[in-house]
């Protein structure tokens, strides 16, 4: 029966280390080939399960196998396969699914960048412009489009995911109306909502990112009403008035791009105006494995990054805003919340 293991020696861990595009190769053929759904609430033999997702029996349970070694799914005794809090994060209809998320760190166009993370390092620049002769999102929407709309399908699930978490957290009671800024499909302005039965909300994204804003938000929805979306892209200009601004997950370009983002917020609100800005951090955090790989993979597609706290304070205090609190949302989020001075 294979298990986790834990606490190998340091020459062993780092062996482990070595091989870690074998673990992300194994999690993208597991959802790809998607086990987990159709591996139900009872252990299974792997050759039923080799059957649901039509593939040969031995090479699956060679796959099962390695990914039991992470605690992704578990062999039984009678050599039958079950699930483990992690397996069920790569089914589809888990409330809290990473499949998308899965595939979409490990999209083909990744496994062309990272062996180039040494020249993104040596330079400071993104590898993708090079490697394909255009900007990343152009790249992904023009000749990528299946890793285009794995894209969106994560960053919906994230979103949505989140969005709940962010209106737990926020206290908007003194407030008559809130922007969503980059907001994308609008799921933590929906939840805002739907927490505040008397706030009105804004959406802003770019035109192909609104057009398939949440259904909740759109003309026949339930917060249709108390609802305005407008297209736009943040960087140029924020046409959209309000109380408290939210900005979530989008400060991760180029300086000069969340200056003129964080000055089009300020100019928009005027003095008074309550500012979120919700980032993950790669310190005082939880979840530094993670945020530290999303960090190198910002560098390597756009030539982004990760916040600490210490530039994240810089970039807002830079802008002119003041921080009035730090709070961490959830174990991968933090909220600076901020005020346009007088």
């Amino acid at each position: 029966m294979t298990t986790a293991e834990t606490a190998p020696a340091p020459s062993m861990r780092l062996r482990e280390l070595v091989f870690g595009a074998a673990c992300a190769a194994a999690l993208r053929a597991t959802a790809r080939l998607g086990v987990a759904d159709a591996l139900g609430d009872s252990p299974m033999p792997v050759e039923d399960l080799a059957a649901a997702v039509k593939a040969e029996p031995g090479p699956l349970r060679r796959l099962l196998r390695a990914m039991s070694c992470y605690g992704v799914f578990a062999e039984q005794g009678d050599g039958t396969f079950a699930h483990t809090e992690m397996s069920r994060l790569l089914r589809e209809d888990d409330p809290h699914s990473l499949r998308y998320i899965t595939l979409w760190c490990t999209e083909p166009w990744t496994w062309d960048a990272w062996p180039k993370l040494d020249e993104a390092v040596r330079t400071g620049d993104n590898v993708v412009q090079d490697l394909y002769g255009k900007e990343f999102f152009t790249y992904l929407n023009e000749d990528a489009p299946e890793s285009a709309l794995v894209f969106n399908r994560a960053m919906t699930t994230s979103s949505a995911q989140s969005a709940r978490d962010v209106a737990q957290l926020l206290d908007l009671s003194g407030s008559a109306s809130v922007a969503d800024i980059g907001g994308g499909q609008g799921h933590v302005v929906a939840s805002l909502l739907e927490k505040y039965p008397t706030l009105h909300g804004t959406l802003l994204d770019l035109p192909r990112v609104v057009e398939n804003a949440d259904p909740r938000l759109r003309p026949g929805g339930a917060l249709a009403d108390r609802m305005r979306i407008v297209p736009g892209d943040c960087r140029e200009s924020i046409p959209v008035q309000a109380d408290v601004y939210i900005i979530k997950n989008i400060l991760e370009w180029d300086d000069e791009s969340t200056a003129r983002t964080l000055g089009n917020v300020m100019a928009a609100g005027g003095p008074g105006a309550r500012v979120v800005v919700i980032e993950n951090l790669v310190d005082d955090s939880p979840s530094m494995r993670f945020s530290t790989a999303m960090d190198l993979l910002l560098l390597l597609n756009v030539g982004g990054a990760k916040h600490t706290t210490e530039s994240m304070v810089g970039r807002l205090t830079g802008a002119g805003l003041v921080i009035d609190d730090i709070r961490p949302v959830n174990p991968y989020l933090h909220a600076f919340d901020c005020t346009v001075p007088a």
